[in-house]
């Protein structure tokens, strides 16, 4: 895709056509503050560069008929969502529609290089299937701060080997297309927005509990990334004084008590302790353990793990009252892989913040597990790429 819109209103007339599939020009009329000629004029230039077409005609509203405009149905995006274990990458239509997904096992700290040449593979996996001749655009998720106009990661605690890489100029080589680089958590909170459950809200959060912890924020519809795109660092707020180690240097942050590694490490020594014969059998059997260990546990009623889960919620909720209190979101979305926990962990944390937090705000404050799951994070770095290129140039 070469073409951009020319300006404001012809990427206003993108969006809704993204966000609200095929439209008329008499509805899209409805949703813009444009005379019928400009409206006129502004489709019809769009329909000059490509970016949309006609797609047949629309129901009659008295008079004469109009056609329906949509997005160029053979426009295709790239969402790729790179986590600390695994990836996800997912070709979408313009529309945001997912056409194909594929998720692979992968180890972020064997480094940038490493790592592209698995997203290449399966995006040329994705290509051969006939889902794509070539990609319009890619949006990537990192699971650590990125300097957003760069698209480069900043000081990545989990990510050796990534500081500086300039992740959006290599990928956009490679890919020959324009690519947007951003924190994993905030495209699953674009995610949530676009097609889940936060689709009504425009002030909320989205905590991702995964092997760490974040938060996307999202202030009157847009992404709030920060002044150096550190925004939502919530994992190391302290959530116990003078508690556990972390990885950052400090001590009590919430990423060290809980977060899927944590909750791996004390289930472990749970098991190593005799504390639970349910998982004692899982450790002896799988050579380890994982949260996904420790919710097949709690769902077979093993209190240890149940115990486990509840005291994670309490320190994962003490930090949301927190941000509840400071921000006064209208949802609280929990995502990310640990969320297999179900509403055991969910009881927890909203016990927390409703506890805590001031009747003000959690008054009418839903706290809810996302919709979308592993979609999220590809569906959102859509979306972005999407945001980019339906702005104007």
């Amino acid at each position: 895709m070469t073409a951009r819109p020319g300006n404001a209103h012809q990427a206003r007339l993108l969006t809704l056509l993204r966000d609200g599939g095929p439209n008329s020009r008499a509805q899209l009329g409805d949703q813009v503050d444009l005379s019928r000629s400009k409206l006129a004029v502004e489709v019809d230039r769009l329909l000059e560069t490509g970016l949309v077409v006609a797609d047949g005609l629309a129901a009659s509203r008295g008079g004469r008929r109009s056609h329906n405009i949509r997005l160029n149905p053979g426009l295709r995006f790239l969402g790729v969502d790179i986590g600390a274990t695994s990836v996800d990458v997912a070709v979408t239509n313009a529309e945001l529609e997912t056409l194909g997904h594929i998720n692979q096992p992968m180890d972020v700290r064997e480094g940038p290089v490493a790592v592209f040449e698995q997203v290449l593979a399966m995006a040329a996996k994705l290509k051969a299937s006939g889902l794509a001749e070539g990609f319009d655009g890619a949006g990537i998720g990192v699971p650590g701060p990125v300097r957003f106009p760069e698209g480069i990661p900043v000081a990545p605690p989990i990510m050796p080997g990534w500081d500086g890489f300039p992740v959006r100029e290599a990928l956009s080589q490679e890919l020959g297309c324009p690519v947007m680089v951003d924190n994993d958590v905030n495209l699953m909170a674009m995610g949530e927005q676009h097609a889940g459950v936060a689709r009504t809200v425009a002030d909320f959060l989205c905590v991702k509990i995964g092997t760490g912890i974040g938060c996307g924020i999202v202030v009157d519809g847009e992404v709030y990334r920060g002044t150096t795109g550190s925004a939502g660092d919530i994992g190391h707020i302290q959530a116990v004084p003078d508690g556990r180690p972390c990885a950052c240097g400090n001590r009590g942050c919430l990423e060290a008590h809980f977060s899927g590694a944590a909750l791996a490490r004390d289930a472990t020594e749970a098991a190593q302790q005799g504390l639970s014969a349910e998982l004692a059998s899982r450790l002896e059997t799988n050579g380890g353990l994982t949260a996904v260990d420790v919710a097949a546990a709690a769902a077979a009623g093993d209190a240890t793990a149940l115990d486990l889960i509840r005291e994670g919620g309490n320190h994962t909720g003490q930090v949301i009252a927190g941000l509840v209190s400071f921000f006064n979101p209208g949802l609280v979305v929990i995502g990310g892989g640990v969320t297999g926990l179900g509403h055991t962990l969910l009881a927890a944390i909203r016990t927390q913040v409703y506890r805590q937090s001031l009747p003000l705000a959690t008054g009418n404050l839903p706290i809810v597990l996302g919709e979308l799951g592993p979609a999220a994070g590809v569906i959102g770095a859509a979306r972005l790429i999407s945001d980019h290129l339906f702005s104007p140039a």
